[in-house]
């Protein structure tokens, strides 16, 4: 346990170590933004393949002697490299992440933005309420930037390649402890280019995700450790143990993969219970045939059934209630705030779940895509058939894949209980567990190719035939890493260009662009402070220009929409008491309005002109719909804020109203 520990902490000590020094070297460069010339595209395809050929060194050191340092060394820095590469370059000319300020990075940026404000595990938007979100990986990050004296939206970028590529070298570290070390590493490999093309736009879960494929296979062993012959009680237990840890601490990053991965676990454990029961209940059976006390013309249903074979089952149930006891005392470091607070709450009403893209209403066949990645889990997939009777990781992983397959289709189920299980963000998942079995296969046609080199010559031509075969196979492999390698940013093109096209917390488009609105955001900022006399962090401020918020740390009276909401906050609640302020008569109505409400009132408002006065876009939600949002408009006649409580200011396109 203690070699695992200290091999896992050296291998992120390692990947923070480069990665921090790639990304102070690449920031210091000067080009042109990815969108308008190919020279980042040319310069992250050098790197990667630069990257690639570390990690080939290291593969081959290891390979010599699997308890090689250079070896190891060699491996984690050029898989932190590669993840480095990956993404830094091409987003060199900005300092904001894949998608910019867009999309859903519009709320995880404010959450950033939130954590790097307070030490508290507050809600991201609302005041007074603790976060229903997870906010380990926010949290982290916020005391990083903090730390650092960035803005937690500029620091967003760097953190997370930096997480990512952590989480990467973590992961063949972990694959390490499993499976041979120069194998380890090749999994490690497929799967950071995997993750780096398919995970990375959402880092917080990414490095969730990247994980689980190890994860999988470590608490299969635990579990099953008790149906080895003559295994000790105490076998597998650190496993378990370890399992436990992870599903704690994914816990605090990201809901949705900690309860599919709990899932599995439990899966594995009832397969694991109904395995030792056949076991007991043949033997029985075995030895009633050969006059023991069995009895062999019960059938092996009702001896499975017995209670000697039910008693045999019960271990692998204990150890997963063990490690859920661990997963929960961890997880209750984020989620007791939360919890605690939800007891006082008469009701919860969240619409997290109320998403069903085309994605998410069909099963994900990857394998038969025309691609690389799409040959690589096809095998994937075929190994595993092929293996699950005789390899703990082929059932692991097997295990895993059912898993998601029984998930997807229990969320199509669940719409008709009105909501969904979101199913269609497991894909990453899927691709990172058939891509490792992929892995697996590749290497057992390897080894069968090398062997068929061998067959019917004489001792010597064997040998010179296996090693030019070896080294055919070893280049091939390298070449299509890069082939896939270098692809990566073209799967990302869109989510790079956002990031180049959106305006920065500074003003500024790293397109060169003119920049949006966000570029009257620092004098909007100042006509609040100005006229306020708390700090940004408890100042509520009633706007639906989001990145305003994702820029400056301000509590927000309203939220993007209410499935990123806090189910503690009223969201709908809150939407109606905006509607009932714009129907107000006279500001002295909107006024005692304001005072009257349950939560802290708006001390700013931050709208737009119109002809018929100022405006703000509210949503709703309309599940099942696609879109599940709609957005609508609200117009505050001016004169509800011709009184001496308000000041207004024009700005840009804004109208910055401020209650004294």
């Amino acid at each position: 346990m203690r070699g695992a520990l200290g091999s896992l902490a050296g291998a992120g000590i390692v990947a923070a170590a480069v990665t921090g020094a790639g990304l102070v070297v690449i920031d210091r460069t000067n080009l042109p933004a990815f969108t308008t010339s190919n020279m980042a595209q040319a310069l992250t395809t050098l790197l990667q393949v630069a990257a690639l050929l570390v990690v080939t060194a290291g593969v081959l050191l290891l390979r010599r002697d699997v308890r090689s340092r250079g070896g190891r060394l060699l491996s984690w820095a050029g898989l932190s490299a590669f993840a480095t590469v990956t993404l830094a370059v091409p987003l060199s000319a900005t300092r904001l992440y894949l998608f910019g300020i867009s999309v859903d990075q519009e709320f995880r940026t404010q959450f950033l933005t939130r954590m790097t404000a307070t030490a508290g595990l507050h809600d991201m938007n609302y005041a007074d309420l603790p976060s229903y979100y997870p906010a380990g990986w926010f949290w982290v990050g916020g005391r990083l930037a903090d730390l650092l004296d960035m803005p937690g939206w500029e620091f967003y970028k760097p953190y997370a390649i930096g997480s990512l590529a952590v989480a990467i070298v973590v992961a063949a570290a972990l694959w390490s402890r499993l499976i041979r070390a120069d194998l380890a590493v090749m999994i490690a490999t497929a799967q950071a280019a995997i993750v780096l093309a398919y995970g990375s736009p959402e880092a917080y879960g990414a490095i969730v995700a990247v994980l689980i494929p190890p994860v999988m296979v470590l608490a299969w062993s635990g579990l099953r450790a008790s149906l080895r012959p003559g295994a000790r009680r105490r076998t597998g237990w650190a496993a378990v143990i370890a399992t436990g840890v992870f599903l704690g601490v994914s816990a605090c990053m990201y809901t949705l993969y900690t309860a599919f991965a709990a899932f599995a676990v439990v899966l594995m454990a009832l397969a694991a219970a109904v395995a030792t029961a056949y076991r007991h209940a043949h033997a029985a059976g075995r030895d009633a045939s050969t006059g023991g006390p069995g009895t062999a013309a019960i059938p092996l249903w009702r001896r499975m059934l017995a209670p000697a074979a039910l008693r045999t089952s019960v271990s692998p149930l204990v150890r997963l209630a063990a490690a859920g006891v661990v997963a929960g005392l961890i997880a209750l470091i984020v989620w007791a705030p939360y919890l605690v607070r939800m007891l006082d709450h008469p009701t919860v009403d969240s619409t997290a779940m109320h998403y069903l893209p085309e994605s998410g209403a069909l099963l994900p066949l990857p394998m038969f895509n025309v691609s690389l990645l799409g040959a690589l889990t096809l095998l994937g997939l075929l190994w595993t058939v092929l293996k699950f009777r005789s390899s703990v990781r082929a059932q692991a992983l097997g295990i895993a894949v059912a898993a998601i397959y029984l998930w997807t289709l229990l969320s199509m189920a669940w719409t008709v209980l009105g909501s969904t299980l979101l199913s269609f963000r497991l894909e990453p998942v899927l691709l990172l567990l058939l891509g490792a079995a992929g892995v697996f296969a590749v290497v057992d046609i390897a080894r069968w190719t090398v062997a068929r080199a061998r067959l019917y010559q004489p001792a010597a031509v064997a040998a010179v035939r296996a090693r030019r075969t070896r080294t055919v196979i070893t280049v091939l492999g390298i070449v299509a890493a890069i082939m896939f390698a270098q692809n990566i940013p073209h799967v990302l093109q869109t989510e790079i260009s956002v990031a180049y096209s959106d305006t920065d917390g500074y003003g500024e488009r790293a397109d060169r662009y003119p920049p949006g609105a966000a570029a009257y955001f620092d004098e909007v900022d100042a006509a609040i402070m100005d006229r306020v006399d708390t700090p940004r962090d408890d100042t509520v401020v009633l706007t639906t220009d989001f990145p305003f918020l994702s820029y400056y740390p301000y509590l927000g009276f309203q939220a993007i929409t209410s499935h990123y909401a806090n189910p503690l906050g009223d969201f709908a609640a809150r939407t109606d008491a905006i509607k009932q302020w714009s129907r107000a008569d006279s500001s002295a109505e909107l006024i005692s309005e304001l005072d009257s409400v349950p939560w802290r009132p708006p001390q700013a408002f931050i709208m737009r002109s119109s002809a018929d006065g100022y405006t703000l876009r509210l949503s709703a939600d309309v599940y099942p719909n696609d879109p599940n949002v709609k957005v609508f408009t609200v117009t505050f006649p001016r004169a509800l804020f011709d009184s001496p409580e308000f000041t207004t200011t024009e700005i840009g396109p804004f109208t910055v109203i401020v209650r004294k």
